[in-house]
């Protein structure tokens, strides 16, 4: 089993910056995958894009490449979203999940799932 707890949401002005954290514990993490996701109400869930916690590959989508930076702490078993240049648009709940199976820039197999965290960005 393996649990995901997400952190440092919150309210922000545009133009600034957030870092959230998934803090993962439970079955060894070696060699997979975890992932940010985010969903606005009437809105379907969007991929923002995943780390692998073996090699520190990372993919992130279009819309956030450039702003947003995932990274990963193997010693705190801990994955980062580094949110800059926050737009009103980004404003969502906020999840990270984890997935065993490949690759890296598939938004779908993921099984575990954190409770999420909402970012809000105010114009």
């Amino acid at each position: 089993q393996v649990q995901l707890v997400e952190s440092g949401g919150g309210l922000v002005q545009t133009g600034g910056s957030l870092r959230l954290s998934c803090a993962a514990s439970g079955r060894a993490f070696s060699g997979s995958i975890t992932g940010w996701f985010r969903r606005t109400p009437g809105k379907e869930r969007e991929f923002v894009g995943s780390t692998n916690w073996s090699t520190g590959s990372t993919f992130h989508a279009d819309s956030v490449k450039g702003r947003f930076t995932i990274s990963r702490d193997n010693a705190k078993n801990t994955v980062y979203l580094q949110m800059n240049s926050l737009k009103p648009e980004d404003t969502a709940v906020y999840y990270c999940a984890a997935k065993r199976t490949p690759p890296l820039v598939s938004p779908t197999g993921y099984n575990y799932w954190g409770q999420g965290t909402q970012v809000t960005v105010s114009s």
